[in-house]
């Protein structure tokens, strides 16, 4: 009885530190947005998306205003977006997002998690050609009512592809068409479950089980980082 409830107990503490990690996530989004665009959504696109991200994973609405309010506050220098490029163990390409009000901090941790795991922090640009950068789009497969009209449709607003699974419909563009393809789902009344900007890696590379856990233990420990915001690779 004992080690169900201990199993349990850890499954649950897993489930509010995911969930914590992916507010801290969308509250520096949203601020980044606010502190570029301003608070209105309606002539912000960007904090658009930081809302609807917000909605998707159920953040609380006195949260979403706490991280408003402080964007909006002249006494805080809000949050720097810089991204890290390098390679992780058995020449595995990687790059990580964070927004940070410290990049010397940031820095520092990013490189130690790359050295702890036998990786290499590398300079700007020396992974990011290995990399196309997407706009996706997430919807529930409720709101699209014709699949095969609406992805023709969508064809003439960028879409490059067209995936789903038994809940979901996911819409990719080029990163250059992104703002097209939000304004056109807009303008159409689709609702979006959630948006964000990926980098998808142009191949990728085969490793065994073993070398596999090598990378993930990195990966990991690069998204348990108060400071990062995504971990991209090119491992299969």
């Amino acid at each position: 009885m004992g080690r169900i409830f201990e199993k349990r107990k850890y499954k649950m503490f897993a489930r509010f530190a995911k969930m914590s990690k992916a507010f801290n996530r969308i509250r520096k989004e949203i601020e980044i947005a606010v502190k570029a665009g301003g608070p209105d959504v309606k002539g912000n696109p960007r904090l658009r998306i930081a809302m609807q991200n917000a909605k998707s994973v159920n953040m609380p609405k006195d949260r979403i205003d706490a991280a408003i309010k402080r964007a909006l506050n002249k006494d805080t220098s809000g949050y720097q977006e810089v991204v890290y490029e390098g390679y992780g163990p058995h020449g595995i390409a990687v790059i990580v997002e964070t927004a940070t009000d410290n990049t010397t901090r940031t820095v520092a941790n990013v490189r130690h998690h790359f050295r702890e795991y036998e990786g290499t922090l590398g300079n700007t640009g020396s992974i990011s050609f290995m990399f196309d950068r997407k706009g996706l789009f997430t919807l529930k497969q409720s709101a699209v009512k014709d699949i095969d009209e609406f992805e023709l449709e969508m064809i003439d607003h960028g879409l490059d592809d067209l995936t789903g699974d038994e809940e979901n419909i996911y819409l990719y563009c080029a990163f250059q068409d992104f703002g097209i393809m939000q304004k056109a789902l807009e303008e159409k009344g689709v609702e979006v479950s959630s948006t964000e900007i990926q980098y998808i890696p142009v191949n990728t590379k085969e490793l065994t089980p073993e070398q596999q856990k090598e990378v993930n233990d990195l990966i990991e420990a690069l998204e348990e980082d108060d400071d990062v915001q995504a971990v991209y690779h090119n491992m299969a």
